[in-house]
């Protein structure tokens, strides 16, 4: 099994012991009670004139690179982000590869005014309710464990809660179920989930398959300016960036430094 599958299995037991919790009908019924999204974090990306929009990650730790930030003060961070002008924030809700947790994200939505990503293996519609009680405006939906059918109806449960939905292709397969199924924001993943090597071309090379009108994400393997520059030339409309800032003594002025500035 790859660290993928261990991820995807993983999450469909926390599904299920969450069910066993609160069930599907009641979580359902919570999330629809509440106020209807406007798709915050796909208008965030759209539009922006100065080059791509910024989607910052808090992560402590990833399975490749193990604990990224054995001090991890996420709220501070998140408003760091905040305040140096992201766009969006991604956060980490997986628990045992990514050390991540729902409140991070509970946290960090209720702190700050740009929307949240809730970066998590979604493997279960369950998942995406949680995400719209835990105060996340989208939802990560990953083709390479997804069948077309589900990412299609994945998209139908976000777009009745009013969340976006971030869905990643690394290759043109991928890219091509995404758009079939009817994503309007489609993130290339520059590091292959089964392995974790890094290609920063692949976005490069994917992008003559995404429509414009699609919002277009370029993940991971942004570490400096010239990255940036690259994928604004390729007219990728935003970036994830997750590790380079994880890792920098002063995340603002890091930010500044890949937006050019």
């Amino acid at each position: 099994m790859t660290i993928l599958d261990q991820l995807a299995d993983h999450a469909r037991e926390r599904t299920e012991q969450a069910k066993a919790r609160l069930p599907l009908a009641e979580i359902r019924r919570q999330a629809e009670a509440m106020p209807k999204g406007d798709f915050l974090f796909e208008k965030a990306l759209r539009g922006r004139e100065d080059g791509p929009a910024f989607i910052c990650e808090c992560k402590k730790a990833s399975p490749s690179k193990g604990l990224i930030a054995p001090d991890f003060p996420y709220l501070q961070i998140a408003k760091d982000y905040e305040a140096a002008g992201a766009d969006a924030i991604s956060v980490l809700t997986e628990p045992k590869w990514f050390l991540g947790s729902d409140e991070y994200l509970r946290e960090i939505a209720a702190a700050v005014r740009i929307p949240c990503l809730r970066k998590d293996f979604t493997v279960d519609e369950y998942m995406i309710y949680e995400a719209k009680l835990l105060g996340a405006s989208a939802v990560l939906l990953i083709c390479s464990i997804l069948a077309e059918s589900q990412v299609k109806e994945y998209l139908a449960v976000c777009g009745g809660l009013g969340l976006s939905a971030l869905v990643e292709a690394h290759d043109e397969a991928e890219v091509r179920t995404a758009l079939r199924a009817g994503a309007r924001v489609v993130g290339v993943n520059n590091r292959n989930l089964k392995d974790f090597t890094v290609d920063t071309e692949n976005s490069r090379r994917l992008r003559q398959m995404i429509p414009r009108e699609a919002v277009f994400v370029s993940e991971s393997g942004v570490s400096g300016p010239e990255d940036v520059r690259r994928l604004r030339e390729i007219g990728a409309d935003a970036v994830l960036v997750g590790e380079t800032l994880m890792r920098a003594a002063d995340r603002r002025a890091r930010l500044a430094e890949l937006r050019g500035r």
